[in-house]
């Protein structure tokens, strides 16, 4: 048997090497919490068998065990198990910086929900702009998490795109650019119920890849719908699913005023990849006037961000027809407001409520139908929000920050019901062309767009 042995030796030549290069890293060795530090909060960290264990305390801020090095680009897998009273989390892309609002933990969050609303896997940015991908984006990914065992999360994070699965369904996709680097860290929640004092979430089998990634990457599930934060760009998926900006950032492309063929001269500005209501003394008659699509839309979805200033009143109509007019500068069509409810007089107006931030205006109130035990997720004046329609086939949604805030359908006659006791009721029809325009409006108040973008269905 001459060649039996060279053979051996050849054969382990070649096989130890790529052994030895495995991309994966063990960020927990089941003996110490070494590589870790306790931050934010007195909760408890130990070791039990081969998990880290976190034990939620009275009277204590949330707590965090983060990593003491940091990560860009990577692949995190881990196995948690959650006492389904206690909320918890995966920090990610995580920092604190005393200038920072004393060095609070802030950045993305994987969340682990074992309550009734079963948001395990969605994203959430803790201490700073609070959901970015709640799971009311992806219904089917709500029944990931399995209360009562282990779970397995892989979460990926390439470049502007975080990843998230759990136990093999993806629950989360988002594409945001506000932080490129972190550390990761366990959270153990801050808690108000002293019966829920000494309640424990467990993670084990903690692994980190950081090269190799486009061998190790998974295909992203092609039905779920994606979250794109980065300002007037339009993704990869979101070209493939078919949308497009409706304004593209720069330039007065494809807009105009809603009383002439051209565009405001006065009332409108655009700067840094925002276009601007600019206040008036006058209010909206001596203001540049509402603005206009140069096209008109059937069945779409419409995604936009705005920013109201203190105490600001706007909003963004549908189904608008130019010819109808209801007074300086603006148009008939159906309105999803945008008001500083706290600040404004008009969130006083109407009927229950029916002029409120994300109401049809006039018409229906803006209630939390995601959450129904909590209140609509307005991120304040001076900050981002993201607004989103929806219309087909007369069925119509208004959401707000990934929360359904709106449900009617415009065909029915409980929906003329309610135009009949509105101001609208004088125009015949209100609310059912099959096409119309959609309208910015110029309210006399500062607000800023951005990221407005429409996919035709």
């Amino acid at each position: 048997m001459p060649y039996i042995l060279p053979l051996i030796l050849l054969t382990s030549l070649f096989c130890s090497p790529l052994q030895a290069q495995s991309p994966w890293t063990s960020l927990f060795d089941g003996q110490n919490l070494d590589a870790w530090t306790i931050i934010n909060g007195t909760a408890e960290y130990t070791i039990e068998g081969e998990a880290i264990v976190g034990t939620s305390t009275m009277g204590t801020p949330n707590t965090f065990l983060r990593t003491q090095d940091t990560y860009s680009d990577f692949i995190l897998e881990v196995e948690v198990y959650d006492d389904p009273r206690l909320n918890s989390g995966i920090q990610i892309r995580s920092n604190t910086d005393p200038a920072y609002r004393d060095g609070v933990v802030h950045g993305y969050q994987v969340e682990i929900d074992p309550s009734p609303r079963a948001y395990s896997g969605g994203i959430y940015d803790e201490q700073r702009r609070g959901w970015l991908y709640p799971l009311s984006y992806n219904p089917g990914g709500r029944k990931a998490f399995v209360n009562g065992r282990w779970n397995n999360y892989r979460i990926e994070a390439r470049g502007a795109n975080i990843r998230v699965w759990i136990n093999g369904v993806q629950t989360a996709d988002l594409v945001d650019n506000m932080t490129a680097e972190g550390f990761i860290g366990l959270q153990v929640h801050s808690i108000n119920d002293p019966s829920v004092e000494g309640a424990q979430v467990k993670w084990r089998n903690i692994r980190i890849a950081t090269t190799a990634l486009d061998e190790l990457s998974w295909s992203s599930d092609p039905d779920i719908h994606q979250v794109n934060l980065i300002a007037n760009t339009i993704s990869e998926t979101e070209q493939r699913k078919g949308w497009r900006l409706l304004w593209d950032g720069q330039t007065t492309e494809g807009w105009r005023s809603a009383r002439a063929e051209t565009f405001p001269s006065k009332g409108w500005s655009i700067e840094d990849g925002e276009l601007h209501v600019e206040a008036s003394t006058g209010g909206e008659s001596t203001n540049g006037g509402d603005i206009i699509t140069k096209e008109k839309y059937g069945d779409f979805e419409l995604s936009f961000e705005f920013k109201l200033s203190s105490g600001a009143n706007s909003g963004v109509k549908y189904y608008v027809d130019p010819e109808i007019n209801q007074g300086p500068g603006s148009s008939i069509g159906l309105e999803y407001q945008i008001l500083d409810d706290a600040r404004h007089q008009d969130a006083k107006q109407g009927v229950a409520g029916n002029r409120t931030l994300a109401s049809l205006y006039d018409l229906i109130t803006a209630r939390n139908l995601s959450v129904p035990s909590r209140g609509k997720s307005f991120r304040g004046v001076d900050q981002w929000n993201l607004g989103y329609i929806k219309s087909k086939n007369g069925h119509v949604e208004h959401w707000l920050n990934g929360d359904k805030v709106i449900e009617y359908d415009r065909y029915t006659q409980m929906f003329r019901a309610l135009v009949a006791y509105s101001k609208y009721s004088k125009w015949d029809r209100f609310g059912e062309l099959a096409t119309g325009h959609i309208l910015l409006q110029d309210h006399g108040d500062h607000v800023a767009f951005r990221s407005i973008k429409i996919r035709e269905l």
